[in-house]
Formats: structure tokens, C-alpha cells, sequence
């Protein structure tokens, strides 16, 4: 057993989830892997029911009954490593817009740099995006800088996610109380994180948009992105986050 799980969530991921099983499985330092599936119609779990065959002891799945959202995918992921004692537990998409090699950047800024929370970040260093059309960099370039001017976190990246979490990160925040489920899931838990004065690094990394797939974006996701930032704000200053 490794001493890092990273948590995959998926809907409609058949064409990639074979290809990143394998990538992050076979990377020099050992991680397992946690796959929180939400009933995918095309039949995305049974293809990891079938490599788990392979990799019994490192990859692992979780099948939940219907489509619920990124933010509680990722809080059952999480109460899940826990139960099984994973000291370094990682956030990462299916589709390699996340470069499965990174994680090891990400494990050594925790382990040996020790940051508490450690972000896969496309902004620390300028624009790191690929494939992007322009549209899509601006609105996520400014989203940050939004986020940054609403609750005063020091984050080049808030909406970003491709994170890993020292265990007791997650132990100390109480997620049944997590409120979103999109995008504003990744900057409620920087911030929960850094009210709570745990140490932030941020970590430059090449962000690639999927080639297989599609995007799980949508109105309603960044209309709870833009008001989720205030309403933690608010909670916050009123002592009810």
C-alpha cells in the first residue's frame, strides 16, 4: 500500500480511463489510486473492474448511483482515503489535462517542502495553458484574480484541480459541511484550507485540455463559482463557514 491515493472521478470517461490508470500506475514512485465513478452509462466502471483485475491492490472503485457532482465525488473520495489511512491524497481529472508525472511534484512539495496542500498551478509562473481557446484562459486567468481580491488568499490558481492534501488537511475540515459541487468545490476547500492557516505552496504546471471526452463545464457550474466566492466570504466574516 502506497502512502498517496489519488482520487479520479469520472462520468463518461471510457475513452481515457484505461490510459491514465496506466500512466499514473506505472510513474517511478508508487501511488494508488481511488476511482469515484458516478454510474457512467458508457460503461466506464466496468472498464476499471477490469484492470483492477491486474492492479488488485492499488486501484480501487467506488460506484455511486447517479450523477452528483465534482465537489461530492471528491468529499466521498476523500472520507474514503481516510478511513484507509493515505497520509498524501491527491485530486486529479481522467483526461490528462493533468501530466500524471506532476503528481510527484506535487508528493514532494508536501512530503519534503512541507506544504500542507500543494496546488498544480497553470498561473504561478504566467499562462500555462494548452489547447484552450482564449475565451476559456481569460475567464479562468480572471476568475483567479477575482477570487484572490473577494477572500484574500494569496493563490494564483484557485480554481484549480490537480491538488494534493496532506491527511490531516482533510481531518481538520468538516466535509459534510462542504457546500458546492463544481468549480467553487475547488476554491471552498483552498479556502477552508487557508482559514485555517495551513501552509499553501503552489506548484507550476503545463495544463493540456482533453483530446477524448467531453467537458463537464456548464452555465449553472460557473454561475456557482462567481456567488459561491462571496457566500464563503461571508460565512466566513459571520464565523459560519
Amino acid at each position: 500500500m502506497s502512502d498517496g491515493i489519488v482520487i479520479i472521478p469520472t462520468y463518461n470517461e471510457i475513452e481515457n480511463i484505461e490510459s491514465i490508470v496506466r500512466a499514473i500506475l506505472s510513474l517511478h514512485r508508487s501511488f494508488d489510486i481511488l476511482v469515484v465513478d458516478d454510474n457512467s452509462p458508457d460503461q466506464t466502471a466496468h472498464k476499471v473492474q477490469t484492470l483492477q483485475q491486474e492492479f488488485p491492490d492499488r486501484l480501487f472503485l467506488e460506484i455511486r448511483p447517479q450523477k452528483s457532482g465534482l465537489g461530492t465525488a471528491y468529499v466521498h473520495g476523500f472520507k474514503w482515503a481516510l478511513l484507509h489511512q493515505y497520509e498524501y491524497i491527491f485530486e486529479m481529472d481522467a483526461d490528462f489535462s493533468h501530466n500524471p508525472q506532476d503528481l510527484e511534484k506535487l508528493y514532494d512539495a508536501c512530503h519534503f517542502e512541507r506544504g500542507d496542500v500543494a496546488i498544480g498551478s497553470r498561473y504561478v509562473t504566467g499562462v500555462n495553458v494548452v489547447n484552450w481557446p482564449l475565451n476559456r484562459v481569460l475567464m479562468s486567468y480572471f476568475a483567479s484574480i477575482y477570487v484572490k481580491l473577494i477572500t484574500g488568499m494569496k493563490i494564483h490558481d484557485a480554481t484549480a484541480g490537480f491538488i494534493c492534501y496532506k491527511r490531516h488537511v482533510l481531518e481538520s475540515i468538516d466535509l459534510d459541511k462542504i457546500k458546492f459541487i463544481g468549480y467553487a468545490f475547488q476554491i471552498e476547500m483552498k479556502y477552508r484550507a487557508f482559514t485555517q492557516n495551513f501552509k499553501i505552496v503552489e506548484v507550476p504546471i503545463i495544463f493540456t485540455d482533453r483530446t477524448h471526452g467531453q467537458s463537464k463545464m456548464s452555465n449553472s457550474i460557473i454561475k456557482e463559482a462567481v456567488f459561491g466566492v462571496i457566500t464563503l466570504r461571508l460565512r466566513q466574516l459571520f464565523n459560519r463557514l
